[in-house]
């Protein structure tokens, strides 16, 4: 792997390996000086899209951590695979005197992104099954059964770091979520007192106040898990607010938590408990309501707005829909179908490692050239309009809002960008006035001044001053 440090060594590198004469070697050596970029590792690929005519490449064949790069491939297999028509179904219906609701791996169930209130996703969820109860007749049910086995039971990936599976970020993968399966905690000082709420209300995760109030400073107050499922130890210091996200434990059981409150507070008694079993193949089943999300919208939050939990869910969809039995849609065998949908497109095996959907694990391996394969094999479909409209836009949406804001790069520059630890990557489309260009700019071992790095090189790809 070639590191990108001595300026005589990087004029060699560029002169030798992509003859392109000094304007290429000037513009690329300014980049990276004006950036401090001596030790930070390089891998770009940029392609016209219409002929795949390389236009510019530096190690581009070298596999490298893809961070959330890795969303790219995931969204693209599950195009390749579920195709764009395909809706995550859950599934709501009556079991004799039982409440069944079977999970079908939507990610997006209350998703609380575009609430104008507090757990106004929640709410209206819940209504609607509410009312779909009414209106069926059913005014008392027995116990609640939650069926989670589209997916396995494996929710955390062995790979995600231990010490943070309490983040938002690194929340759990079920087959029936909840909430981004996370609980919103607002602390609030009254007096000489803390007090906790979560949104959305429930009793099925419990905290205990442990935090210490101060009068001058900023709170500084966190969420910690014990060996007790769903019961956080709320710690730190607390001057006047704080509110956070908290990934939580077994989502489902969230999610059956809330329903029976709203059930009650509906006029629908339940007499029983929550019972989390596999039901999905009885065909004693009466089925109310199918709660459908598209594709589309799953492709949305996992590339525009980074979302894990929805290209985690995206990549256990695949294998759960090629299992017999439309089951336990699991990591290992998902990826291995990613990996037939990479080798379909003549990568090669070199250039990729595949560990998680999301590209938290930092096992995880892309090539410029794999990622900047996977943008053109989409951008050639017959799909190409929804995939495109799932990245993020320069200067308008997303993880790209706050970058490429004047023109003429604003809403001409689209893309994914990545972001875990001493990694910043960044691969999309720039639509030019003398064409769009596919590109992948991957790094490792970066700074703080890596992201403005690769914003100005995208800027260059865009202005044709690399090539």
């Amino acid at each position: 792997m070639l590191k990108i440090g001595n300026q005589f060594i990087i004029l060699w590198v560029i002169s030798t390996v992509f003859l392109a004469g000094t304007g290429l070697a000037g513009t690329l050596r300014t980049l990276l000086d004006r950036n401090k970029q001596t030790r930070t590792q390089f891998g770009i690929y940029a392609v016209q899209a219409d002929s795949g005519r390389v236009i510019y490449r530096l190690n581009s064949n070298t596999s490298m951590i893809p961070a959330s790069n890795m969303k790219l491939v995931t969204t693209a297999a599950a195009m390749h695979y579920l195709g764009s028509a395909y809706t995550f179904d859950t599934k709501i219906g009556m079991l004799e005197k039982d409440l069944v609701i079977v999970g079908g791996g939507d990610p997006l169930l209350a998703d609380p992104k575009n609430d104008s209130q507090p757990a106004q996703a929640a709410n209206t969820l819940m209504a609607q099954i509410v009312d779909g109860l009414g209106k069926s007749g059913i005014d008392a049910v027995e116990n609640i059964i939650v069926d989670t086995s589209f997916f396995d039971d494996t929710r955390v990936h062995p790979a995600w770091p231990a010490d943070q599976l309490n983040q938002w970020y690194v929340c759990e993968v079920a087959g029936l979520n909840f909430y981004d399966n996370c609980v919103h905690l607002q602390v609030t000082r009254s007096g000489n007192s803390a007090v906790l709420s979560m949104t959305p209300k429930n009793d099925y995760v419990h905290l205990i106040n442990q935090l210490q109030l101060i009068s001058k400073g900023s709170s500084a107050v966190g969420a910690y898990r014990n060996s007790t499922p769903n019961k956080l130890l709320i710690k730190g210091k607390l001057n006047k607010e704080a509110g956070f996200d908290v990934a939580i434990e077994n989502p489902g059981g969230l999610f059956a938590s809330v329903l029976i409150d709203k059930l009650k507070a509906s006029g629908i008694s339940v007499q029983g408990q929550i019972l989390q079993k596999v039901v999905t193949n009885d065909t004693n089943i009466r089925y109310l309501m199918i709660i459908k999300t598209p594709i589309a919208n799953v492709l949305k939050r996992s590339n525009t707005d980074s979302l894990g939990l929805a290209a985690e869910c995206l990549v256990k969809t695949i294998s759960a829909e090629n299992t017999p039995g439309r089951i336990n849609g699991q990591w290992p065998h998902g990826l291995k179908l990613v990996s037939g949908y990479l080798n379909s497109l003549n990568i090669s095996n070199e250039q990729y490692v595949l560990d998680d959907g999301s590209g938290l694990s930092r096992n995880n391996r892309l090539s410029a050239e794999c990622l900047v394969a996977v943008l053109k094999d989409m951008y050639d479909s017959k799909d190409a309009e929804m995939f495109t409209a799932s990245l993020a836009v320069g200067g308008e949406d997303g993880t790209l809002h706050k970058y490429f804001k004047q023109a003429p790069y604003k809403g001409n520059i689209i893309g994914k960008t990545g972001y875990i630890s001493g990694v910043r990557t960044f691969s999309g489309i720039c639509k030019t006035p003398n064409g769009n260009i596919i590109f992948s700019i991957l790094t490792e071992k970066g700074n703080g001044y890596t992201r403005g790095c690769i914003n100005e090189i995208t800027k260059a790809i865009f202005d044709g001053n690399l090539y």
